[in-house]
């Protein structure tokens, strides 16, 4: 099993005996299946329900733990204690306690780590956080090439603060959304996406020919703008694309390059499955 060493990610600790129900209200999925070896994945979203950060929640069996990107861990524990009132919980950035390790494939996990199975594919691998660095025999770049392979985003890379929509990464059919735990800060929007059937684009894998394209690049078919570039390496990446250019199938021009579009097996779209978002 490959396993790679991921600097970009960080910890929160999230401590307490009221941790799981303070997170429980916050984010969109549901903490009280969290437990030693099993891990879900969450969002914070705005009161207007857009995209602020996503986190594994793993546990340690006194403490919840989010893997975070490193670069939101100070952000998600300054917003989260905005909410914290008279609740028995505790936050703090612990990401100098911890380094982060995603592995797949099928050989042994190392003792002596907080692990669990990545919740979105089973292909996907596990979520690994241990004291110190582990023997590595992968990077974060090949991490992020199996990651792409599979269609599944990366936080910031693939999702923009304060405007994307959950459903358009994918959290509906890879688990990240609870819809029967109650109510959570930006829920509202969430299930109206969903059950009104108004979700226009989706985040998609693409396989780029020619240089990769930026960022924020637009796309376009036969000059319309059609979405936008996400994150990529090395010949595949993740488009924001409108679903009606995917159905249309054919390439999509990207700055200098062209994307050719795919649907994963595990993507519902509306034209496949009746009553998806």
């Amino acid at each position: 099993m490959p396993i790679a060493f991921l600097p970009g990610r960080g910890v929160v600790e999230v401590a307490g005996e009221d941790r799981v129900g303070f997170l429980q209200g916050l984010v969109s999925n549901d903490v009280t299946l969290v437990a030693p070896g099993r891990a879900v994945w969450a969002a914070l979203l705005t009161p207007q329900g857009k995209w602020l950060a996503d986190f594994f929640i793993l546990s340690d069996g006194e403490r919840l733990l989010l893997d975070c990107a490193r670069d939101q861990a100070p952000m998600l524990v300054t917003t989260l204690s905005r909410y914290r009132l008279r609740a028995k919980v505790a936050l703090r950035d612990a990401s100098a306690d911890f380094a982060v390790h995603a592995a797949w494939g099928g050989a042994e996990l190392a003792p002596g780590v907080t692990a669990a199975p990545d919740p979105r594919l089973p292909e996907a691998g596990w979520r690994l956080l241990a004291a110190a660095p582990l023997q590595t025999d992968a990077d974060e770049a090949a991490y992020d090439r199996h990651r792409l392979s599979l269609g599944l985003p990366d936080g910031a890379r693939d999702l923009e603060p304060q405007k994307s929509v959950l459903l358009e990464g994918g959290f509906d059919e890879l688990g990240g959304v609870s819809w029967s735990k109650g109510c959570y800060m930006g829920q509202e929007l969430t299930a109206r996406t969903k059950y009104r059937g108004l979700l226009k684009k989706r985040l998609f894998p693409v396989q780029i020919v020619g240089p990769q394209p930026a960022p924020g690049t637009p796309v376009t078919r036969d000059g319309a703008e059609v979405g936008e570039m996400r994150s990529g390496r090395d010949g595949a990446g993740l488009a924001l694309l409108r679903i009606e250019a995917v159905e249309a199938g054919g390439t999509l021009a990207c700055g200098d390059a062209t994307l050719t579009p795919r649907t994963p097996s595990w993507m519902a779209l509306p034209a496949r499955a009746e009553g998806s978002a």
